[in-house]
């Protein structure tokens, strides 16, 4: 065979080859639109250190509230299985999103499912904890494909670079924020909204009558020149102004001071 056929041949082989190499180290299937795995309106840092292992992120709470115990959320729907490991992952969950993706999460203080049941996005799968090989509370968290770490990314946008320590970078979730829990609560009168259970700056207004509220936040005191008060604000959707803000409690027709109880008396969830 001439030298310039030879060569032709053998480059032809060489592309065909790394064409292959590219095809399979890219993911068949698209991956799910995962969200972050804590609730609506919650904020936390991450980090990233050489012993984690499958590009894991361990992510702290970082708006007040506490890490443990706080909900742990299914990232995307699928399939939920519970494990234990004593030395490592301590309890934790695996969801089977399907296509090869899964995700992990490490060192819960509790489960919220059973054994093979099918979670949808949004839905709580345990709680935050430290068991298993850890030093405080936090929760582990890996995306995979055909059970190869994957670089995370939450609303379709890497996380990437990933930082070396806490408070370098934030991720504020809006996992369930459509949907979820919903509790009925009873308000007397027009309560203003704001954006935050601190700030002062009105944003609009959530109307006297019956509304649903998502859960419920510690803040500044609301008080009357009656003596009545309240200090827990409710997340909602306003009829006047934008979603997932805030009213004061004092605003609920059934319960007294510094309570947060829905029409049915259940005790409305902390965010």
């Amino acid at each position: 065979m001439p030298l310039r056929r030879l060569l032709s041949v053998l480059l032809t082989g060489a592309l065909g080859v790394m064409g292959l190499v590219g095809l399979t180290a890219t993911p068949a299937h698209a991956a799910p639109n995962f969200k972050a795995p804590y609730p609506c309106g919650q904020q936390w840092t991450y980090s990233h250190h050489s012993a984690e292992v499958r590009l894991a992120l361990d992510f702290v709470r970082s708006d007040g509230g506490a890490t443990s115990g706080a909900p742990v959320l299914a990232s995307a729907s699928g399939t939920a299985y519970r494990y234990y490991e004593a030395g490592g992952a301590g309890n934790y969950v695996v969801v089977d999103h399907g296509g090869g993706w899964k995700t992990y999460y490490f060192h819960l203080a509790a489960y919220s499912i059973g054994h093979g049941q099918g979670v949808a996005q949004g839905q709580q799968i345990g709680t935050t904890g430290s068991t298993g090989a850890s030093s405080g509370a936090h929760l582990h968290y890996e995306q995979l494909y055909n059970g190869v770490g994957q670089t995370i990314s939450i609303n379709g946008a890497s996380l990437a670079p990933y930082p070396g320590s806490y408070h370098q970078k934030y991720l504020t979730s809006d996992n369930g924020c459509s949907g979820g829990g919903r509790y009925w609560v009873d308000t007397f009168a027009d309560a203003p909204g704001y954006g935050s259970p601190t700030s002062t700056t009105r944003t609009g207004t959530l109307y006297a009558g019956t509304n649903y509220v998502f859960c419920k936040v510690w803040g500044r005191e609301i008080r009357d020149g009656a003596g009545n008060y309240n200090h827990w604000w409710l997340r909602t959707d306003l009829d006047v102004g934008p979603a997932n803000q805030y009213v004061s409690a004092y605003y609920l027709s059934r319960w007294g001071n510094d309570q947060a109880r829905d029409n049915n008396g259940t005790v409305v969830p902390d965010c």
